[in-house]
């Protein structure tokens, strides 16, 4: 599994726009959903403005995140099926696709022609340590938890650990489902 800080970005951004997709769709528990992107999005942000933007000029990206974070805690306070919770879920995809489009198109490509390889890799660990710790302080603990407490873990826990297990399709599944592919991944 490739651990460069480009596609531990990339990887991130395709989760949150498979996150979006289920929103519009009103698919699943919605309020996990939003519970997921909100933890997501705000441990994304905080590593990529601690560990991969200091070296970079990204005021405008830091910009853009504080707007996604006003517009992500409008929508987690609104309630599922609501026109102001649809209003602000597409101001939300909008301005997010917006930066993502910027940062993969401007930002990471600068980032890969300045940066040789150990530093992508470098800089990839700084990210997802803290990403993680960022995660962890928001609740949504890592790997490592004791055998058989998938049952006590959470949706958005067992999502956590199936997206480090690269699991496909746990965008799409359910707590009951996480669980059952975790375990039969560990198998």
């Amino acid at each position: 599994m490739a651990t460069d800080v480009i596609t531990l970005i990339t990887k991130d951004h395709r989760t949150v726009e498979t996150l979006f997709e289920r929103l519009k769709k009103g698919e699943g528990d919605i309020k996990a959903t939003v519970a997921e992107l909100h933890a997501l999005l705000i441990a994304h942000a905080r590593a990529e403005e601690d560990r991969v933007y200091p070296g970079l000029d990204a005021h405008h990206s830091v910009e853009e995140h504080k707007e996604a974070e006003v517009l992500l805690d409008s929508l987690v306070r609104a309630q599922p099926g609501t026109a102001e919770f649809r209003t602000t879920l597409e101001q939300l995809v909008e301005s997010v696709q917006h930066h993502v489009e910027e940062e993969e198109s401007e930002l990471l490509p600068a980032l890969a022609k300045s940066a040789g390889e150990k530093e992508l890799q470098e800089l990839g660990r700084a990210f997802k340590e803290r990403r993680d710790a960022e995660l962890k302080a928001l609740g949504v603990p890592q790997q490592g938890r004791p055998a058989g407490a998938a049952e006590e873990a959470t949706k958005a826990e067992l999502y956590e650990q199936a997206q480090q297990a690269d699991i496909p399709g746990r965008s799409q599944m359910s707590k009951e489902e996480l669980a059952e592919a975790l375990k039969q991944a560990k198998s």
